[in-house]
């Protein structure tokens, strides 16, 4: 188990630095305290500061998670730290427990679970300042020369006096003075300048602007969670699409800061954050941050920085924010908390979700996770007691939820795969003055290309993938590795030009569409057209002014976007979802066409909804037509517990990937064969086998997979598993690792 605890150590002792270092080896570090500190300095040393050491021929930047008075190591073998980069900790002592919990739990190397604590800046070594504004000041021999000393230089000697008379400026004060950064420059390379941070302005105590009337659910739903507002627990609200979840979210968080505390807000999309923070913003008179990949370095840097001194109340973000530092924490909220977003699917495999649960407990804070469509664990969770659940079963306003209907396709002809009933259901739509969106989880124009003569199909050449067509950029596209080439004119086997495309994708659709209508807008949303920061931001916007227009796009559309103007949805090609090799894709599918069928319908317009098919008599999609989703995910659970798969059972995955598919399939068969003793009757292995897409970019992927009734089971095959795998010997460029609760198995 990592150890994170700060000893003092009597005076005489030796003082042992244990540090968290970059490396893939899963195991801390022990140096000697830098030669410039004291005996004073190194009794001072905390965790959470940061150091620069040597490892091996290079530098790197340590996390300090404990002083020692001895090491198993050798003393004559400790190198000696280079230098302490903070005076005093960046990180506190309950986020340090969350990261050494994160790297025991999903077995990954502590050091490369540390630096997720710190923004990019402060991983590299720079020196940590305080949130501020960037400005100037006279040096001390600018304060030393005499008036009119520059005279011969009217611009930089007005600059001078400006900071005399101001003692500093912000460089953006300096620049409505008229004084250029150009000047600015040469009186600092002349040293009579230099840059500073300046405060900024203390915000007042937040103030939450009125909400709306909250329904009986929603009021009960409040009240509970005010009542447990103190302490941790754990929520889970499940509210159906346009219940009104986010009113909820507010009321909470309103509550949270009067008592002075943060409030940590997860949402699983870069593309949700404009809409929610307007909600946001609209509803507190407070410092609101965001934190995203999105974002440049220095604008993550100041919002990690405004959570961490608390001068911000409110933090959203993404997966990666539920590791930002806070000063007081109150509340953490997850929304959609289903979304496999929150799942990082390589390097350090956690999820944010279950981290945001984690650090609540270590915060003695509530948690609330909301969706719409609850996942199987957090229903687990709640039906076994460990979260309190609150359920929101009428939308808000009193509007209804949409019909939904299934639209057998069979034998009827598409057009770009519309259906002619589909088609009226648009042009019926955009008659009232409202809006449709069409869902189509592909993007591109065709996810195949073909020869007409020969038969031959264009596939990528890393991965066990076909290209996509981008007819718009003339290219084809691996949609997994990234490969992209020119589309082609003529089949490089037999030369024909008799080349056709199959299958769709929104390219062909946004094509056929504007055909049909063109006289209506049409908003193709997927990565391909949502390009840029603030395109997500201005589309919405754009749809919100409630104009009739058609939108059709990917899953970018579904999560929990409010268009209350859409009155009508159609899924173009609901078999996508229908058939899938993952033990959760029956779960998956429900939650997808539950929550695009829930953007219909929000305001006074009654909501319909057209699922083309042509299996209408599949399992799946009879119990859309007749089930509520929280009745088909209890059907699901019981499934789950008949076969002893997640959550009711614990799963965990092996994975190997290189050049040659027999080394992988090789390694994990010599671990399987030194584990499989070492394991409780509890556990089961199966494979290796070869991961349903075997090669991609290049290397070939194999899998072991392992099954325990329990949690505690689970975690002690990683144990073994990965002592075992650490022990085998090496393979020339053979990569493995752990994935411990997957979310995905190819």
């Amino acid at each position: 188990m990592l150890q994170c605890t700060f000893f003092k150590v009597t005076s005489g002792a030796m003082s042992i630095l244990r540090l968290a270092i970059p490396s893939p080896l899963r195991r801390l570090f022990d140096y000697l305290p830098p030669a410039s500190l004291d005996a004073a300095g190194i009794a001072a040393l905390q965790p959470g500061q940061r150091l620069r050491v040597p490892f091996g021929t290079r530098e790197v930047t340590g996390y300090l998670l404990g002083v020692f008075a001895e090491s198993e190591a050798p003393a004559t073998s400790l190198k000696r730290a280079t230098e302490l980069l903070d005076s005093e900790p960046l990180i506190d002592a309950t986020l340090l427990s969350l990261a050494g919990w994160a790297a025991e739990y999903y077995h990954h190397p502590p050091g490369e679970v540390y630096p997720a604590l710190f923004p990019k800046r402060l991983r590299e070594g720079r020196p940590h300042e305080p949130a501020g504004e960037p400005g100037w000041q006279l040096s001390a021999r600018g304060k030393g020369l005499p008036p009119g000393a520059l005279a011969r230089s009217p611009k930089q000697s007005s600059a001078l006096d400006f900071l005399h008379a101001a003692t500093a400026a912000t460089t953006a004060t300096l620049t409505t003075a008229g004084i250029s950064p150009g000047i600015l420059r040469t009186l600092h390379s002349k040293g009579l300048i230099e840059p500073c941070k300046l405060a900024t302005q203390t915000p007042g105590p937040p103030h939450c602007h009125p909400g709306h009337e909250l329904n009986a659910e929603q009021a009960s739903a409040v009240q509970a969670l005010l009542a447990a507002q103190r302490g941790f627990s754990c929520h889970l609200l499940e509210g159906v699409t346009g219940s009104g979840k986010t009113e909820v979210y507010l009321q909470l968080i309103a509550a949270c800061l009067q008592r002075g505390r943060q409030a940590l807000v997860l949402i699983p999309e870069i593309g949700l954050t404009p809409q929610t923070l307007e909600r946001f913003a609209a509803r507190f008179s407070c410092k609101i941050v965001v934190l995203h990949s999105g974002l440049s370095e220095t604008q993550r840097y100041r919002a990690w920085e405004a959570a961490r001194d608390g001068s911000a109340s409110i933090v959203i973000g993404t997966r990666s924010a539920v590791f930002t530092p806070l000063d007081s924490p109150g509340l953490i909220v997850v929304d959609e908390e289903h979304d496999a977003s929150y799942k990082q699917q390589d390097g350090f495999r956690y999820n944010a979700r279950d981290i945001a649960v984690k650090r609540g407990q270590l915060s003695d804070c509530p948690v609330l996770l909301g969706s719409a469509t609850p996942s199987l664990e957090s229903l687990h969770n709640a039906l076994a007691g460990r979260y309190r659940q609150h359920r929101l079963l009428q939308r808000a306003a009193d509007a209804e939820l949409p019909s939904i209907e299934v639209l057998d396709v069979r034998k009827r002809p598409l057009r770009g795969g519309l259906s002619e009933p589909l088609i009226t259901a648009v042009q019926e739509c955009l008659a009232r003055k409202q809006q449709a969106l069409l869902f189509l989880n592909r993007r591109g124009y065709a996810p195949t290309l073909l020869c007409h003569d020969c038969g031959w199909v264009a596939g990528c050449s890393a991965c066990d993938a076909r290209l996509t067509v981008h007819r718009g950029k003339r290219l084809l596209r691996c949609h997994h590795c990234g490969a992209g080439n020119p589309l082609l004119r003529a089949c490089p086997q037999c030369h024909s030009r008799q080349l056709v495309t199959t299958g769709l994708g929104t390219e062909q659709v946004e094509s056929t569409l504007r055909e049909h209508f063109p006289a209506s807008r049409v908003l193709r949303v997927d990565s391909d057209s949502m390009q840029g920061r603030e395109a997500m931001a201005a589309l919405v916007e754009d749809i919100n002014r409630g104009e009739p227009c058609i939108l059709l796009g990917t899953q970018m559309l579904t999560k929990g976007h409010h268009f209350p103007a859409v009155s009508l949805v159609g899924v173009i090609d609901a078999d996508a979802l229908l058939f899938s090799a993952d033990f959760r894709g029956e779960e998956r599918m429900a939650q997808l066409l539950t929550q695009v069928s829930g953007r219909a319908g929000r305001a006074g317009a009654a909501g319909r909804v057209i699922l083309q098919s042509h299996y209408p008599d599949h399992p799946g999609l009879q119990s859309m037509l007749h089930s509520s989703y929280a009745e088909q995910a209890l059907v699901m659970l019981q499934q789950r517990r008949e076969s002893g798969m997640p959550p009711v059972g614990q799963m965990l995955i092996l994975r190997t990937d290189c050049a040659d598919a027999s080394l992988g399939e090789d390694f994990l068969a010599a671990l399987r064969s030194a584990s499989e003793a070492a394991l409780g009757r509890g556990t089961s292995l199966i494979g290796p086998l070869p991961s349903p897409m075997q090669r991609r970019a290049g290397r070939f992927r194999c899998q072991l997979l392992a099954i325990a009734h329990n949690r505690a089971a689970a975690q002690a095959a990683a144990d073994v598993l990965v002592a075992q795998a650490e022990q085998l010997p090496a393979r020339r460029g053979l990569r493995w690792s752990i994935d411990i609760d997957p979310q995905d198995l190819f």
